[in-house]
């Protein structure tokens, strides 16, 4: 599995890397050792590129990572991004302080058993917050204070990370981008390649959507996001199905089957079609499927897509989801 460069950061990271959202909440019943094999098996498969956040578990996706990292004496070897904010509770701007920030981060850093993160974002914080230069300097002091090595972002809109990219201490972008969320690929990506900013693509699989493998009847658990957040009722809804109505997205998966070669899966044609954009750095599909995580990594060396391939998927966009998300993320 091939490397890039992860804007100014010094990293280089595997295309393939592992989003551990589901590793601490969110997404069913999940106990530490099944965490912990994800891990396992994702450094196995040749990932050095991890994506947590403190809220996920309540740090245990953190816990799990910083674990397995220890046990494997990896941290040299392994990039690791965490997120702050969303511990806030109200989640209002004005919480985006020094104080809260250093808070959050020296507890991130016991976590995952580090003296300095490898990468600090910002994670989702409210439109206003890309307003606020006092924030971005709070991180700037972070920086210089040793607790973080490099800082990004982790945004919902395009504006937030237009916006974002105007601070020079902004290195990264984290975004939902996918066949179902393309208008990412127009302005924000032209603006990060020309500013030599870091992108990495969550929610690459639009929640499992993309694997072809969820239908009409497919029911989830009740601690499961896909089960009690399809209106947007516990966060921004367009992180479950991408935002995508469910009935809507899987009539876009019906379209795109037809497009997906023998050789493929719907879930790696979906990767390969991510990777083909030069301004993505790193994509990080999540899952505790040994079984998953390895044919996920195994995307990143097949065969391009065609030029054909690309328009058809931008056709099933059209017909199907730009409806629903294009002008709203």
């Amino acid at each position: 599995m091939e490397q890039r460069t992860l804007g100014t950061t010094g990293y280089s990271v595997t295309e393939v890397g592992l989003g551990t959202w589901n590793i601490g909440s969110d997404w069913g019943d999940v106990n530490d050792e099944e965490g912990r094999e994800a891990v396992r098996t994702a450094l196995d498969a040749g990932i050095d590129f991890l994506d947590t956040a403190d809220v996920y578990g309540d740090g245990k996706s953190e816990r799990n990572i910083g674990t397995v990292l220890d046990e494997r004496d990896a941290f040299d070897d392994v990039t690791v991004a965490t997120k702050a904010g969303r511990r806030l509770d109200p989640h209002e701007p004005a919480g985006y302080n020094h104080e809260n920030l250093e808070r959050f981060v020296d507890r991130s850093r016991e976590n995952l058993g580090v003296d300095s993160l490898d990468l600090l974002q910002l994670h989702c914080p409210p439109t206003q917050v890309y307003y606020q230069p006092e924030t971005f300097d709070a991180l700037d002091e972070l920086r210089a204070s040793g607790r973080v090595d490099a800082y990004g972002v982790s945004v919902e809109k395009v504006e937030e990370g237009l916006k974002a990219m105007e601070y020079p201490g902004v290195e990264t972008i984290q975004l939902v981008f996918n066949p179902f969320r393309q208008r990412p690929a127009d302005l924000l990506f032209h603006e990060a390649k020309r500013r030599d900013v870091g992108i990495i693509v969550r929610v690459p699989l639009a929640s499992g959507l993309l694997t072809g493998t969820i239908d009409r009847d497919t029911e989830f658990p009740e601690n499961d996001h896909r089960n009690y957040n399809r209106e947007g009722e516990a966060f921004d809804v367009g992180e479950t199905f991408a935002g995508v109505p469910f009935e809507a997205g899987l009539d876009a998966v019906d379209a795109l089957r037809p497009l997906v070669p023998e050789t493929m899966s719907m879930a790696q044609f979906t990767l390969r079609w991510i990777l083909s954009f030069d301004a993505v750095t790193t994509v990080i599909p999540g899952s505790t499927s040994p079984e998953h995580i390895e044919t996920n990594v195994a995307a990143a060396d097949l065969p391009p897509l065609s030029a054909d391939q690309h328009q058809q998927v931008t056709q099933v966009y059209d017909d199907y989801v730009r409806e629903h998300v294009h002008q709203r993320w």
